[in-house]
């Protein structure tokens, strides 16, 4: 995220009418929802633990405890848990 006057950026009528809300403060403005991207999909990262999780999930139905699976993951019980008993959308 980076810092824009809006000076800079907006026209003179559309800055005095955010100027009626705020004055001197910073604001966020988001990106429109079909601009964004989903946090790791960049970096592969989000597919990485989809694998991760698939795998535990498989683990988990063959036999595998829950502590066992905390403990070769270096997760935590609630953590698997909330893997192995999520459901598939």
């Amino acid at each position: 995220m980076r810092y824009v006057n809006a000076h800079e950026v907006l026209p003179k009528e559309l800055l005095e009418q955010i100027q009626q809300y705020v004055q001197g403060d910073l604001i966020y403005i988001p990106k429109p929802e079909k601009k964004r991207i989903q946090w790791g999909s960049l970096t592969g990262e989000r597919q990485r633990l989809q694998e991760r999780n698939a795998h535990i999930k498989q683990l988990y139905q063959q036999g595998e405890s829950l502590q066992t699976l905390a403990e070769n993951y270096h997760l935590s019980v609630e953590t698997i848990k909330k893997i192995v008993y999520k459901k598939c959308v």
